[in-house]
């Protein structure tokens, strides 16, 4: 095994402090006035406010040259490897706006991988151009609402060849992002293939345009009763909806080729995110517990709260470093390799984040749950991260089959 390597490299130094500093000084600041906005006017459109504070940052990010971080190992970006990238991913995940500002926010990173890495030129030209270049947004299309999706050869929706277009039909749901109106492209997870093929091979990724006629929008899917407008997690119905055939991506069959490329680098991505989660919830844990008092002593000097705190610390370092492990598993190039440890975070960091953000509003009591700080948003969040791009289930079964392998190729042997 090649020495591994997780430090912070003399390379990615001077970008992690301006990242660090940009997030701490002009986007932190910035984003409950900007979630403020989303109850004027209409909640799936964004206020002039909003929009001059998020696109006057991405500005400022593009001038600074801090933009794209998430291309790994391409001339497009700054070619930083994934453990580099995990400490600015980590940054991010400190403010509600950071990840858009710096263009690595989700799923737009997933999808853009997808496009740079199985696209054609024609598909890079029209669509991954202008998501490079921050000006549109996309969804990533897979789950459905009548089937287990955390299966994903269950996937059903229905595409049919019919002269030079695909025809789909079918019901999709938690389609993050396709409620922003400047979502203009979809990713979409189709069934192309029949009982006679391999299980593996018949489904398909096909591009379809947002405004493409047969596409309804059903409903806002709500998270704890929060619709998450005007991002948005939406449940939408295709009809009849016809697409040219060379909007298909890379051929028949090849859907899941497709994903693992795309779900690995997203999935460690939001890890990382949820460890800076992670930290900034400890952050308002530590200050509310030596700034408030009860029983005449701070808060930190009470119950269990030393333990709570000291646990906290310890727990988030051990997630850090098991995210670091599976970043540089991937940069060694084997993603079947990697993809155990990948899993391993998957579970790890979110059950950590949620963890330390739920013992951060409990030292707040009341104002905890309420709308003072930004904690019930966090909760909700990552506590919908042990469900996105899995559930903890899947990926404990998948690391249960790769550790026990061996000892089943052992008795074979």
């Amino acid at each position: 095994m090649s020495e591994m390597d997780l430090g912070i490299t003399g390379r990615l130094q001077p970008i992690l402090q301006q990242v660090r500093t940009m997030i701490e000084e002009e986007i932190a600041p910035l984003d409950e006035q900007f979630l403020a906005e989303v109850a004027v006017g209409d909640r799936w459109s964004y206020t002039q406010c909003q929009t001059e504070i998020l696109e006057g940052l991405k500005a400022k990010a593009r001038e600074r040259g801090l933009w794209n971080f998430w291309l790994t190992a391409s001339d497009k970006g700054y070619g930083l490897t994934t453990v580099e990238y995990a400490y600015l991913a980590e940054e991010m995940g400190k403010s509600h706006l950071a990840a858009e500002v710096f263009n690595c926010s989700a799923p737009d990173t997933g999808n853009m991988e997808v496009l740079e890495r199985f696209g054609s030129q024609a598909q890079k030209d029209h669509w991954l151009t202008p998501l490079l270049e921050g000006e549109i947004r996309s969804a990533y299309l897979m789950t459905e609402p009548d089937i287990a999706s955390s299966d994903a050869t269950n996937v059903a929706m229905s595409c049919v060849k019919d002269g030079g277009d695909y025809v789909l039909n079918g019901e999709k749901w938690w389609s993050s992002g396709a409620g922003d109106p400047r979502c203009k492209i979809y990713i979409v997870m189709v069934r192309t293939g029949g009982e006679d093929d391999p299980k593996h091979q018949r489904h398909s990724m096909i591009l379809v345009p947002a405004d493409t006629p047969g596409i309804s929008k059903l409903r806002a899917m709500e998270v704890y009763g929060d619709d998450d407008a005007p991002h948005g997690h939406l449940h939408l119905r295709f009809e009849n909806v016809r697409v040219p055939v060379e909007n298909l991506i890379l051929g028949e069959g090849r859907g899941f080729e497709i994903a693992q490329g795309r779900l690995g680098p997203g999935r460690i991505h939001h890890c990382m995110r949820a460890i800076g989660q992670a930290e900034r919830a400890l952050e308002l844990m530590c200050r509310r517990s030596v700034r408030r008092e009860a029983f005449g002593k701070p808060l930190a000097q009470l119950g269990a709260n030393y333990d709570i705190i000291a646990n906290a610390r310890m727990e988030i370092e051990m997630a850090r470093l098991l995210c670091l492990k599976a970043a540089w598993m991937m940069d060694k190039g084997d993603a079947r390799a990697a993809a155990p440890w990948i899993s391993q975070i998957k579970v790890i960091a979110p059950q950590v984040a949620l963890k330390v953000t739920d013992e951060a509003v409990q030292m707040h009591g009341g104002e905890g749950v309420s709308q003072t700080t930004p904690l019930a948003r966090m909760w909700a969040h990552v506590r919908t991260l042990r469900l996105a791009d899995g559930p903890d289930a899947v990926h404990r079964r998948q690391i249960a089959r790769s550790e026990l392998r061996r000892y089943t190729q052992e008795k074979l042997s």
